[in-house]
């Protein structure tokens, strides 16, 4: 369904009873992801929890007003938590999902009973570490021009971020699959201007590690042992930062561990979560 939310048109699924407790889960890659990952990822909890997906603002079947920016696209997800009329709520971001997901918490820390990071990082270092960890690899030889567009967020078109987002595909599985890859291509809804105006206004000044010390709810952080693009060390620097947090990560993944190790991932994550509820309450 298609709601207005803070003057944009946004594409939502839900998922689960009216009654359960909500989890709000954030797709990565702006301009390139969509609700597909985190209904996969986070649907199967619609058991025990009300499930909220959607297409980001500029993302996937969403309009595209702006602002762009990380404040909007947290401000959107507090619209969509009045929405369902939750007074607190599990949040679940993977990649630069994570990125809002963590600038949610720091701006409303009383909402959430909980937090779920995948793949994530606490600012834009993670690009120099991706950049060597491309050039590095023996897997595919990487079209300098290509990469640096889709990196830098200055591809030209739709079709220029297909052609860049087929480059570096290969890098984000712990095995490489080529039909894998292909399909991956074929399934992603392009819109260049968001990832563009994503890595080009948002990502040079995108630093809160400062900040993470003042998130208050309890945190899980998973990473694929093999992620090229937010490496583990991300990952352990969110864990070290946010009082308690929980640092798990999965040996046989590469960007995606919720794919790759999707039985361990749901476990692991149904764990945290169950031992979260049990301290918290979402109303």
């Amino acid at each position: 369904m298609f709601l207005d939310i803070n003057g944009n048109r946004l594409n939502v699924e839900v998922m689960g009873r009216d009654d359960a407790p909500l989890l709000i889960a954030l797709h990565g890659a702006p301009g390139l992801g969509s609700l597909t990952e985190p209904r996969a990822t986070f649907g199967p909890l619609a058991d025990d929890f009300r499930v909220i997906v959607f297409d980001a603002r500029g993302s996937g079947q969403s309009e595209g007003r702006g602002p762009l920016t990380h404040e909007q696209w947290a401000a959107d997800v507090e619209a969509l938590r009045e929405w369902a009329g939750a007074e607190r709520f599990v949040i679940a971001g993977g990649s630069y999902g994570g990125f809002i997901s963590m600038e949610y918490a720091i701006r409303h820390p009383e909402r959430l009973v909980a937090m779920v990071l995948r793949d994530t990082s606490p600012d834009h270092a993670n690009e120099e570490l991706a950049r060597a960890n491309a050039l590095a690899s023996a897997r595919v030889e990487i079209d300098l021009g290509k990469f640096e567009r889709i990196m830098d967020g200055t591809t030209r078109d739709d079709a220029d971020l297909r052609d860049c987002w087929a480059e570096i595909l290969p890098l984000y599985d712990h095995v490489y699959d080529p039909a894998n890859v292909a399909r991956k291509v074929e399934a992603t809804a392009y819109r260049y201007e968001t990832h563009n105006w994503a890595f080009t206004e948002n990502m040079p000044a995108y630093d809160i590690k400062d900040q993470l010390p003042n998130v208050t709810c309890p945190t899980l952080v998973v990473v694929g042992r093999d992620d090229w693009i937010t490496p583990v060390a991300c990952s352990e620097t969110i864990a070290s930062l946010i009082p308690n947090a929980r640092l798990e990560i999965f040996e046989k993944s590469g960007h995606s561990p919720q794919v790759e190790e999707a039985e361990l991932f749901q476990a692991v994550v149904r764990d945290f979560l169950a031992s979260s509820m049990a301290r918290g309450t979402v109303l």
